[in-house]
């Protein structure tokens, strides 16, 4: 039995995890443990809210080595640590499956003050923390396909441990209660998720392509690609970024630019809500283009 102290709410929170479509074939250690957690803990910073615990079930395929389920079990107590949350118990099974993980996060959040995805306002400002599309080259790295051109060591460095260990942005969830009207983590894509809060909330939306922020890495693979366009809709709805988009009342623009660089977490202004429900991207010219739907489809 769970009660909440007084004055706060009880957030949950939910991801599974499957071999070969959210994680690596055979990648069954400390890195997939990492991302099953920092994932749910990225949606609980979306809704401002700060982990207590969580409940895990894994499916453990049948040749899994003692020596992996170690490196996972460690995986899951650097997350532990370093966010100050602790696993609640679950369930183990065993498989002839694909290794499947589900995590249930369990945080609090000041009673009435979780920020929603459905209250965006027409004319408020759309913005993102971070840098998008460094986790969709990382999966090209990590599972062998070849990018180009050629990266530098470092960049690889950057993207893998984008897409292995994204960065829950649990320090932001003040700010957002502050000026956040409403609010999510990318996790389908950068477009796609925009889409979920405008869709949410009764609007459509304008997102100027040139103002996603980018890493100096992915900034430079993305000058090496014959067409620049194709290149930046594939980074913006390929997903797995675990930023957060938010919307604000443009009365706020200067505070949120301001108290979020005070903070140390880089934020970026890429569009506006309008009336309507159409997405309209614009290219570094401000012309309208048209991108096929896209973005992470569960189903």
């Amino acid at each position: 039995v769970m009660t909440p102290l007084p004055g706060l709410d009880l957030i949950l929170a939910t991801d599974t995890m499957v071999e070969g479509v959210h994680f690596p074939n055979g990648h069954y250690g400390g890195d997939t443990a990492e991302r099953l957690l920092r994932v749910n803990l990225s949606d609980l910073a979306a809704k401002t809210g700060r982990p207590v615990g969580y409940l895990l079930s894994i499916a453990w395929p049948k040749n899994v080595s003692a020596e992996l389920m170690q490196g996972f079990a460690s995986g899951l107590r650097d997350v532990q640590k370093a966010y100050d949350f602790r696993l609640y118990g679950g369930d183990t099974v065993s498989t002839s499956g694909p290794m499947v993980v589900t995590a249930t996060l369990i945080g609090v959040v000041p009673e009435g003050q979780m920020v929603k995805r459905a209250e965006a306002q027409a004319g408020d400002d759309i913005w993102v923390t971070g840098s998008i599309g460094d986790a969709c080259l990382g999966l090209k790295y990590v599972t062998g396909h070849d990018i180009t051109p050629v990266p530098d060591g470092e960049a690889l460095w950057l993207w893998e441990e984008a897409y292995l260990r994204p960065q829950p942005r649990l320090l932001i969830r003040k700010l957002l209660r502050k000026y956040a009207s409403a609010s999510i983590d990318v996790s389908d894509g950068l477009l796609a998720d925009i889409g979920h809060i405008t869709t949410a909330s009764k609007l459509g939306c304008k997102i100027y392509t040139a103002d996603v922020p980018l890493s100096a890495p992915t900034q430079k693979w993305l000058s090496g690609q014959g067409d620049s366009q194709k290149a930046i809709v594939e980074l913006v709805t390929a997903g797995d970024d675990y930023e957060i988009v938010f919307t604000a009342s443009p009365d706020h623009k200067e505070d949120i630019a301001r108290e979020y660089k005070n903070l140390g977490v880089h934020v970026a202004c890429i569009g506006q809500c309008m009336t309507g429900n159409d997405v309209t991207l614009l290219d570094p010219n401000n012309k309208s283009f048209y991108a096929e739907p896209a973005g992470y489809k569960h189903f």
